[in-house]
């Protein structure tokens, strides 16, 4: 669905070249040079990332680890129905997470986004915890990719290569192409996902062949994994498994909320990815994991956290297959689609960072940007924090810190998802009680079925806040452990202690819906936009809708 205001005094023609400008983009800077922020002494954001940028990269922002290997992870902890039931819960939550924050990131698209919105709206110290939470989740899947890269290339070397070689190589390429210009991070994000999509469509339409018995073995998929094995393994523990693992693999999504503080025209590339976003999630996971579920058995020694080597689902039924070539061609893909994400749980956090300085949340000197627009101390901590995090697996079990990383990530992704529904309710009350014009603007954006996507987004976060707590109390359906506690809750009792303790310390005021901020950071289109815009939605439905699937 589509939603747009109509410009109300849109009585003018499009432009002739309206159009074709429109289609074009990538070399457009529409509202360019530096983003404002609440103090610009320490230089700006720049607007360098084109709608096409933020459409491919939106994409494939989630397609990695968590699609091509973790949901055999998933599958071997809670069999085929948990697994399904898990991650169509996540999906429903991107969609109702995507629709809340949309509607406010129109309005005030803000590089940080919505711990921005916390602050103002609602508390700085949630403000506080929701940065924290966002910083730490996102620094923790940087860590776990460079396990999962370490597992993708031990499918080639066997172990032959030292694991500290390969994690020092994954951090020395990650980290280094933030020393280049914030252009040269969208187009390896924008080459990333298009590999990604195309290793999508060739893992689905293998693995619907080895269903029907393509390759040398001819063995045809009859169903019999989810008949003759358990459907729902482990009871509510297999799906509170495969919830949170969902989560961390899905991710909260706020990563093109936070773009869009540096997208050339946040109005039309946030809307696109709000309609794209959950549907593509959708597809991608819910596919996929049926896929899964036919072509491997939940019982497979292989799969992640089995008794073998670990390896991704898509990878095991191709070799069972007895088709050559492929398993080489996948395992490739995702080592790129690794590389991929990596880059984004280093650009994300270092932004959240920034943001939270320029919001006097944390020391000034955090939001210094340079020449080229990159928060340099932000990159650094970001940076320092992921190397940490990456070289914890050398001093313990790979598998046991992944499920620390998992642990962290998740309960920080579902936190968020209630804190921006809370935020959501306190904007819209600041809107009423200001009776301000921000839905009567030009092409203004509103949540559809309001409030609908943000009670679903608080079920949802109360939902897997019980997942949590029952994995961490009764793991692995075993009896209760100290450290199996602390290591399932420690996300989330760092983000309570932090957020209470900010309160506390700053002493921190309520915000009061009469008074709160609904001017700073309101973005009025331009000129050049409106016309943009005009041309755009007097396209019909039909080439409207085939914006969403170009990819150049």
């Amino acid at each position: 669905m589509e939603h747009k205001t109509k410009h109300p005094g849109a009585d003018h023609a499009p432009s002739p070249n309206a159009e074709k400008h429109f289609d074009q983009q990538s070399v457009l800077s529409i509202g360019g040079g530096r983003i404002d922020g609440p103090d610009t002494n320490q230089g700006g954001l720049h607007r360098t990332l084109s709608p096409r940028m933020i459409h491919v990269i939106s994409l494939g922002s989630s397609i990695g680890s968590g699609l091509f290997i973790a949901t055999g992870k998933a599958l071997a902890d809670g069999g085929p129905g948990n697994m399904f039931l898990g991650y169509l819960v996540v999906c429903i939550g991107v969609w109702a997470n995507l629709q809340t924050l949309t509607e406010m990131t129109v309005a005030f698209p803000t590089s940080g986004n919505y711990i921005d919105y916390a602050d103002r709206w609602v508390d700085p110290a949630l403000a506080f915890g929701a940065g924290f939470a966002e910083w730490l989740g996102w620094t923790s899947v940087f860590a776990s990719e460079a396990t999962f890269l370490v597992i993708l290339v031990n499918f080639w070397a066997g172990g032959a290569v030292p694991e500290a070689a390969l994690l020092t190589i994954f951090l020395v390429v990650c980290l280094g192409v933030f020393l280049m210009p914030t252009p040269f991070f969208g187009w390896l994000e924008y080459l990333g996902s298009l590999i990604k999509a195309f290793l999508f469509v060739f893992i689905t339409i293998i693995s619907l062949a080895i269903i029907g018995g393509a390759g040398p073995t001819g063995y045809v998929r009859d169903g019999s994994t989810w008949t003759a094995l358990p459907a729902f393994k482990n009871s509510f523990g297999g799906f509170s498994n495969a919830a949170l693992l969902a989560i961390w693999a899905v991710g909260d999504q706020v990563f093109i909320g936070v773009m869009a503080g540096e997208a050339e025209s946040p109005r039309f590339s946030m809307a696109h990815a709000a309609n794209l976003i959950p549907w593509r999630v959708a597809v991608f996971y819910l596919l996929s994991v049926v896929l899964v579920s036919l072509i491997v058995p939940s019982t497979e020694s292989r799969l992640l956290g089995g008794s073998s080597v670990a390896s991704s689902p898509f990878v095991i039924a191709v070799q069972d297959a007895g088709i050559r070539g492929v398993p080489d061609l996948i395992n490739a893909c995702m080592i790129i689609g690794i590389l991929a994400i990596a880059l984004e749980c280093i650009f994300l956090p270092s932004r959240i960072l920034r943001t939270m300085s320029l919001q006097r949340l944390l020391p000034r000197f955090v939001a210094n940007v340079d020449d080229q627009g990159r928060p340099r101390w932000a990159l650094a901590i970001t940076a320092v924090a992921g190397v940490i995090l990456t070289y914890m697996s050398l001093s313990a079990g790979g598998t046991e810190v992944l499920n620390w990383l998992i642990a962290i990530t998740s309960a920080s992704f579902f936190t968020n998802w209630a804190i921006i529904a809370v935020t959501s309710f306190r904007f819209r009350a600041a809107v009423r009680a200001q009776q301000s014009p921000v839905f009567g603007m030009p092409y203004a954006w509103q949540s559809a079925w309001w409030p609908l996507a943000p009670a679903i987004s608080l079920a949802l976060s109360g939902l897997l806040l019980v997942c949590l707590l029952y994995t961490s109390i009764k793991p692995g359906g075993g009896g209760f452990t100290a450290y199996s506690f602390f290591s399932s809750t420690i996300g989330l009792i760092l983000i309570l202690v932090c957020t209470i303790a900010y309160k506390i310390m700053r002493r921190t005021p309520w915000r009061d819906p009469v008074t709160a901020d609904l001017v700073t950071g309101r973005r009025e289109l331009s000129s050049e936009e409106l016309r943009l815009l005009d041309a755009y939605y007097a396209r019909p439905l039909w080439r409207r809708m085939g914006t969403y699937l170009r990819v150049w």
